[in-house]
């Protein structure tokens, strides 16, 4: 017997040729398992409490003044990551002139990033305002840049709706935060 050879099991019915890629982990997300109930920042947002945290802990790459970018939990691709901003605001016109300013700078040093780190070909970048748009959590304003890649995109998600990311969130955090340019840079 081979290690990809199907194992019968009793009760099962007639064993097939699928491999199986368990993701439990994903089931919290599946759930809405920890997203927040209520609109205000006090109502259990992530991305109020995230900053809270340190580093590493929080997923944090980088922290300005007026925002942060931090690894998204349940990422489309591997080094999928959001910019924030401080202040618990839901939609990109409420945002002020400094915190416009920072998002903006922000998002062209995770393009940097994410080409130094791993080679990214291509990204989607982009927010989605309001829940009927798609926003997860919608009470508070967050731009997401995901990382593509000639070929990256397979069957699993279409199929067994799970997404393969090769490297662990931490480790990626730590090679986006080695790579994020430095204010000397002029990026």
């Amino acid at each position: 017997m081979h290690d990809s050879d199907p194992i019968e099991q009793a009760g099962a019915g007639a064993p097939d040729a699928f491999q199986r890629l368990w993701t439990p982990h994903r089931m919290a997300y599946i759930k809405g398992e920890g997203k927040p109930a209520g609109t205000g920042p006090g109502d259990g947002c992530p991305f109020c409490e995230i900053p809270k945290l340190d580093d590493a802990e929080g997923l944090i790459i980088a922290r300005g003044g007026s925002v942060f970018a931090v690894l998204n939990l349940y990422p489309y691709n591997s080094g999928h990551l959001m910019v924030c901003p401080y202040r618990h605001v839901s939609d990109y016109a409420d945002l002020d002139d400094q915190e416009t300013a920072e998002l903006a700078g922000f998002t062209k040093n995770a393009l940097v990033a994410l080409r130094r780190a791993s080679g990214a070909q291509g990204f989607n970048v982009g927010m989605n305002l309001g829940g009927v748009a798609g926003a997860g959590i919608a009470a508070h304003l967050h731009q997401h840049m995901v990382p593509r890649w000639g070929g990256d995109t397979n069957f699993m998600p279409v199929v067994g709706h799970t997404r393969v990311l090769p490297q662990l969130l931490a480790d990626t955090r730590d090679m986006l935060a080695r790579a994020w340019p430095t204010d000397d840079e002029g990026v």
